[in-house]
């Protein structure tokens, strides 16, 4: 009789520490589950219902990610070395980051991760930087303002500014290959796609043709001029902004067919930008612009309205936005959402 007591004293035990095994059990996952911060939107957070007010809070977004990025990439450091003051002062000033936001946007659009895409987004914006302490140089387009700020070579000289160019482009080659989450052979591939955009196929041909383009004489609606004009542009605006979102695409993984496609949109919105901002230039004032306005037109360079007239100019940028959201049909809508929002961003910029 008092074995089976035992026993069963021994059951109960046995039920009830497994009891209380459960109920902790319990008690741990729901401390587990309630204790998890709630997901927040992801890096995309825009859909194809989303209106233009979120449209600007994702650029804000994009904005601050790629800011912080910068900075950590050119450090003052000790001592204090007046090259990196330069390089950091027209890479940090205030922009709208649109091409390195295209590059990110391109590369998640294919399936990839921002953080993948997050260098060579950087390094897009390094060689922009380094155009435009270029084309403000005395010997090019002979800018003193820029961003609302004076231009590179007006505070550090024209010695340092021209150091700090190739500084930012030899720094961007070094971002870009530095790439990682992406396979060798995709960083290669961009590093290319990078140095063309540069050379003689891109930015160099563009500059080179923009001041051989000076004081050339072209009636409204010559053929020939607006063939030189779209040559320069292909060339020195479109090719960056191809270079950004062809870069996305391949390090994000993107097929031959969708890295094309790409390019293609990328190619439209870059002479969509080079027109809305030929019609800036002679329809706005400096203060409105943050540079100076009716540079080119006194510089006696090939413009749009030069060309076409300024009404056929913003005709032809509505054009070239329809074209660009074609190429992107066929991508996932919600993922496409902001390079449509982009596209009409640039459309309907004000400066």
């Amino acid at each position: 009789m008092e074995t089976q007591e035992a026993f069963v004293y021994t059951l109960i035990s046995i039920l009830l520490s497994l009891l209380l095994l459960f109920w902790r059990f319990l008690w741990l996952s729901y401390i587990a589950v309630t204790s998890t911060p709630t997901p927040q939107l992801t890096s995309h957070s825009l859909t194809a219902e989303s209106d233009e007010t979120e449209f600007m809070s994702y650029m804000v977004r994009k904005s601050k990610t790629v800011n912080k990025a910068l900075d950590e990439a050119v450090p003052l450091g000790e001592p204090v070395l007046k090259i990196r003051e330069a390089m950091r002062y027209t890479l940090l000033s205030d922009g709208k980051r649109v091409r390195p936001m295209l590059c990110l946007a391109a590369c998640e659009l294919v399936g990839g991760h921002e953080a993948t895409a997050m260098p060579s987004a950087c390094a897009v914006e390094m060689i922009h930087a380094s155009s435009i302490i270029l084309d403000d140089l005395p010997c090019m387009d002979d800018d003193s303002l820029r961003r609302g700020k004076p231009t590179n070579h007006k505070v550090f000289g024209e010695d340092i500014a021209i150091l700090a160019s190739v500084a930012l482009m030899g720094l961007a080659v070094k971002q870009t290959s530095s790439s990682t989450g992406a396979p060798p052979e995709r960083v290669l591939r961009a590093v290319q796609v990078m140095a063309q955009a540069v050379g003689t196929e891109g930015l160099v041909a563009g500059q080179a043709e923009d001041l051989a383009g000076e004081g050339m004489s072209f009636e409204e609606n010559d053929e020939a001029g607006l063939k030189h004009l779209e040559f320069i542009h292909i060339h020195k605006t479109a090719s960056l902004l191809e270079a950004a979102a062809v870069v996305g695409a391949i390090v994000g993984g993107g097929s031959d067919d969708e890295i094309e496609r790409l390019r293609k949109y990328a190619r439209c919105i870059g002479l969509m930008f080079q027109v809305v901002d030929d019609v800036l230039d002679v329809t706005k004032s400096s203060e409105e612009l943050g540079k100076t306005a009716g540079k080119d037109v006194m510089a006696g360079k090939l413009t749009y309205p030069k060309v076409m007239g300024v009404e056929k100019s913003r005709e032809y940028a509505e054009r070239l936005n329809r074209e660009a959201r074609e190429h992107l049909r066929g991508f996932d809508s919600d993922k496409a959402a902001p390079l449509l929002f982009l596209a009409d961003y640039i459309v309907k910029r004000q400066k």
